[in-house]
């Protein structure tokens, strides 16, 4: 990928559109068999229905079918928008726009909408705040108080030899900070986690790093700020993680936003015609309703119920037979008690709003694999601090498990260590961790791991520049060539 223009950086982080001109030119020029991959796309397909039948994969749309041995679903978490159903939006008459759209709405520019509402707690409506105020507009920005509240917006700034946070939080030695099942059980681990100094030193650095979060919004004293801009503070430490996140990306945010948005932390009861009521009584007008609202992390909707359950994807409880259900509390709840005996850390969370889920969590081996079942992998659907990586990563393993190369434990110990997971998920990511599939500080030691598995080791550069370098990308150069040569050496 090519080095954006310097007027596009900021701290190193670059505008989504040189991500998407990568990925075009990608897709163009990587040709397998004599053919491209933007040829093996097929565009504007919707899965109707994905079922097994006669030992095969049959996918089913509105103009085509296909049949396969092996099936890989890669449509990931953040594909299904997920818009709120709010009392009252079959006569609300202002258009209502998903984060996905919005950059392709008129919103900015059209002058027949001059009053904006955005609804979400998080960096896609704190980022279209930003733009609305730029553009000259009225914003109200609006964040349940039943919900998990404002999100942490992280300043991008980097320390020493790091350019970025995100350089920072990408190193091996910044994940052992986190108590974490995945990470490698050494006495550096067992210092930190085991013992009071090393659960005070732990403590230190979040509450530090929690602090400049909070003291460089200064959202209850900043100057000019309106009276709701100090209820963007968040609810919850950053250590737990319980609602939404994201980076700074622009150094005048919270100098656009506090004295020009005004914010209104209380539910919305309804909706009617152009105006949006809150719980409060209080009656906001608005030529559009913009949904920071994220997505639907459970959406697959082209499986049959029964399949939801066999392939350990999220379902209806009630769906699940009595005996499995039996099965999965058992495991869920031994591994909660070793958990908190190794991490007493996790043991008492703070008080705060536990956001619960209405279906089973994800019960995948590793995330991507179901217990009983060879013919078919997920990606995309751990949700990873570095998604590039974690997508090669994952990639590779699954390839690696589709083709039968994988010595794979037992299904009972495959279940207990899903289970494992599931429960040290909930008790350090809370409402976050409930579908068992969160790993936002763990993500170098999850990859590490998917390709311990594989038996690939090139990534790694040695014990220093391993912990105190940033993994990126760039670190999996190697792994098509070890992989091929490791499998395939002896083949045509």
């Amino acid at each position: 990928m090519e080095r954006p223009p310097e007027s596009d950086l900021y701290y190193e982080f670059f505008k989504a559109e040189h991500t998407t001109k990568y990925l075009e030119s990608y897709v163009d020029n990587h040709s397998y068999a004599g053919q491209s991959l933007r040829s093996r796309i097929r565009f504007g397909f919707s899965v109707k229905t994905a079922r097994k039948k006669d030992g095969e994969w049959l996918i089913t749309g509105d103009t085509a079918e296909y049949r396969s041995p092996k099936l890989i679903i890669a449509s990931g978490l953040f594909s299904a928008p997920n818009i709120p159903r709010i009392p009252g939006d079959d006569t609300f008459q202002a258009p209502i726009i998903h984060q996905e759209n919005f950059g392709r709405s008129s919103v900015l520019t059209s002058p027949q909408i001059q009053n904006v509402a955005v609804i979400g707690g998080g960096k896609s409506a704190a980022d279209m705040c930003y733009a609305c105020v730029k553009a000259g507009k009225s914003v109200s920005w609006i964040i349940r108080a039943s919900g998990t509240g404002p999100g942490f917006l992280l300043s991008p700034k980097g320390r020493g030899p790091y350019k970025n946070a995100f350089e920072i939080g990408s190193t091996r030695v910044a994940g052992t900070l986190s108590p974490s099942l995945i990470s490698p059980d050494t006495w550096w681990t067992r210092f930190l986690f085991g013992s009071r100094i090393g659960q005070k030193i732990v403590n230190a650095i979040w509450v530090g790093a929690d602090r400049e979060v909070r003291d460089g919004a200064n959202f209850g004293n900043r100057p000019n700020a309106l009276p709701g801009f100090a209820d963007l503070e968040p609810h919850c430490s950053l250590f737990w993680e319980n609602g939404c996140g994201g980076l700074l990306n622009r150094s005048d945010l919270w100098d656009t936003i506090a004295p020009n948005a005004q914010v209104y932390l209380d539910d919305i009861v309804r909706i009617s015609e152009n105006q949006i009521h809150l719980r409060n009584g209080r009656e906001i007008m608005t030529d559009v309703l913009l949904c920071g609202t994220g997505w639907n992390s459970t959406a697959f909707n082209f499986f049959e119920p029964q399949d939801l359950v066999r392939l350990g994807l999220p379902h209806d409880p009630a769906s699940e037979p009595p005996e499995q259900a039996k099965l999965w509390s058992q495991l869920e709840g031994q591994a909660d008690r070793d958990i908190i005996e190794r991490f007493p850390i996790l043991a008492n969370p703070p008080e705060h709003h536990h956001k619960a889920i209405q279906t089973t969590p994800y019960r995948l081996y590793n995330g991507i694999a179901p217990t009983e079942d060879s013919s078919i992998a997920f990606l995309g659907y751990f949700n990873v601090g570095n998604f590039f990586k974690g997508a090669e990563c994952q990639a590779i393993w699954a390839t690696a498990f589709l083709d039968g190369k994988l010595p794979l434990p037992s299904i009972e110990l495959k279940r207990r260590k899903i289970a494992q997971h599931v429960a040290w998920c909930r008790r350090r990511y809370l409402s976050n961790g409930e579908l068992g599939n969160f790993l936002l500080f763990e993500s170098n030691f999850y990859t590490d791991q998917l390709l311990q598995e594989v038996g690939l080791s090139s990534h790694l550069k040695g014990w220093f520049r391993d912990y105190f370098k940033p993994g990126t990308a760039y670190d999996l150069a190697g792994l098509r060539d070890e992989y091929i040569a490791k499998y395939h050496s002896g083949s045509t």
